[in-house]
């Protein structure tokens, strides 16, 4: 029997999948909350109002410059319950893997799950695993849970936004899509751009005290385009975005250049977009740019009345309407 490559008789719920469990997932996870045993486990009683997300993770490939499926899926669901203003407290993780997956790249990926969650300060305590037959999966893919703790107290509110608040940014975008591009080696090209995929709990914790913040929101799949349309649809009016003022880095200017991408689109896995009203987005610009995660943090555009569009102001002077995504032009890029 080879021993390197997952069977579906890991998947079976006998020997195979209990030392697949004991090997990797609690050798790596282990906690004391964590009883592979058990269907169901009790949690401690939380000291604040809980907030719980849910995400899945699909990328490709399973590693890339800066990060891997393991590391991206703990910082997706921490990074949703910071911008929402949580601590995160607890994991659930649901593998769902390949049949002949090695069984070292399961053991790399789980490792770099376990470590990011330490470096977030969270436990997986619950967990599953299935395996599919060869050819019906992408190797890996993640489901999680996020439990946390809320902290924040300003109240964060997309319907809150209003004309003449203003919209920051937190670090360069596009970075995310450009490094998992790049390590697919499609269109010949390669490069040494990294993916942005890490925590943003410092980021959110540093402004999330703020009476005059009233928007966080991570810009994954869709990027900044997309977060700035959810924000059109939720208050009503027009995101002016200033192209001189959003960071990108020439890296990805280039690539994008190339092959005809708008960097705008293109999904983040370590910034955050805030919206503040004028008197705080200079404290929130502050305060980012006081921590490592935010030296390149920007404010980007302002809220303007108008009927629902997000407006790029471009460095020649124009105005170009940045429409809402609708083909999607990097799949499985988280």
């Amino acid at each position: 029997m080879d021993d390197t490559r997952i069977l579906l008789a890991h998947g079976n719920g006998g020997r195979l999948m209990r030392e697949l469990i004991a090997g990797i997932f609690a050798r790596h996870l282990g906690n004391p909350l964590l009883d592979t045993d058990a269907d169901a486990v009790t949690l401690p009683t939380l000291d604040g109002e809980p907030m719980v997300t849910t995400d899945g993770f699909t990328v490709q490939p399973l590693e890339f410059p800066g990060g891997n499926l393991g590391s991206l899926a703990v910082h997706g669901v921490v990074n949703d319950l910071a911008v929402a203003g949580a601590d995160p407290r607890y994991l659930t993780l649901s593998a769902l893997i390949e049949e002949g997956l090695e069984v070292d790249v399961l053991d790399r990926l789980i490792a770099s799950f376990a470590a990011a969650a330490r470096e977030s300060g969270v436990a997986v305590v619950a967990g599953d695993t299935k395996v599919v037959r060869r050819g019906e999966g992408g190797g890996l893919y993640l489901s999680v849970a996020g439990i946390g703790v809320k902290r924040a107290q300003a109240k964060l509110a997309i319907e809150t936004i209003s004309p003449g608040d203003v919209v920051l940014v937190s670090g360069p975008v596009g970075d995310h899509g450009i490094a998992v591009m790049l390590a697919r080696e499609q269109f010949g090209l390669s490069g040494e751009l990294r993916s942005d995929s890490a925590s943003v709990l410092p980021l959110a914790r540093a402004v999330r005290d703020l009476p005059g913040l009233k928007f966080m929101r991570d810009p994954t799949r869709g990027g900044l385009a997309t977060v700035a349309h959810e924000i059109t649809r939720a208050c009503g009016h027009d995101v002016a975005l200033e192209q001189h003022a959003v960071p990108l880095r020439p890296e990805v200017v280039s690539v994008c250049e190339m092959l005809g991408y708008d960097p705008y689109y293109l999904a983040c896995e370590g910034r955050v977009v805030a919206v503040a009203d004028a008197a705080a987005a200079g404290d929130v610009l502050a305060r980012w740019q006081a921590l490592p995660q935010g030296a390149d943090a920007r404010i980007i555009g302002r809220i303007e009345a108008g009927d629902s569009r997000v407006i790029l102001q471009t460095e020649l002077g124009g105005r170009r309407v940045l429409d809402e995504l609708e083909d999607d032009p990097l799949p499985r890029i988280c």
